[in-house]
């Protein structure tokens, strides 16, 4: 499968050396591609532009930091973006006050929300924005697995697209669909929660298990 993974961050790199490793046809896009040319070139990624990473997915993934995203996607072309699904894993987090951060974004709008919004003809899955890089590819690293992701989206095929992929890829079997992209409101909520336990603890090797 053609993936195109928007951003080439800790988070971008970490998907993307996973899913390269399993035979998939990866290309991050950077706006510094000599940055991580040693990088993607040992790990077998290709590296592009915006537009060049959208164009080459079949999939997409936001990996860029939330207050860019809507500005990557434009940049990275609306006619690339048409009909395909978006695994969107960023969260409106401001940092400008220090830590912890705040939200830009919340209670009756979502981050989600303004990206499919801005691109209805965009299939948006917010997935994977609940815990850190290692565990999203990685989830049997923490208590065997035993542990949840979540999906929110308007299109149904494309959250059920995207739970077969977490479960393939990644190894994830407590997927909950949470329901429409309003629901991006919840989970890009637990980010303080997320970020204090994360200070409390002194590393970021947890995730929320829901008991039901």
């Amino acid at each position: 499968m053609k993936i195109g993974i928007l951003g080439s961050g800790m988070v971008g790199k970490a998907l993307a050396a996973k899913l390269t490793e399993q035979g998939q046809d990866v290309m991050v896009s950077s706006r510094s591609p000599e940055k991580v040319a040693a990088w993607a070139a040992d790990a077998g990624v290709k590296v592009g532009s915006l537009s060049e990473t959208a164009a080459h997915g079949e999939i997409m993934i936001n990996a860029t930091k939330g207050d860019a995203s809507v500005d990557a996607l434009r940049a990275a072309g609306e006619a690339n973006l048409a009909g395909k699904i978006l695994m969107d894993i960023a969260n409106p987090l401001d940092f400008s006050r220090g830590m912890p951060p705040t939200l830009w974004v919340s209670n009756t709008d979502s981050l989600g929300e303004q990206i499919q919004r801005a691109f209805p003809q965009m299939k948006v899955v917010k997935t994977l924005n609940t815990l850190n890089a290692n565990l999203m590819v990685n989830p049997g690293g923490l208590a065997g697995g035993d542990h949840t992701i979540f999906v929110s989206g308007n299109d149904a095929a494309a959250k059920a697209e995207v739970s077969r992929l977490l479960a393939e890829w990644f190894g994830w079997r407590d997927i909950i669909d949470l329901g429409d992209i309003t629901t991006a409101r919840g989970t890009e909520e637990l980010l303080p929660v997320w970020v204090r336990l994360m200070m409390m603890f002194g590393h970021a090797n947890f995730q929320f298990k829901i008991v039901r």
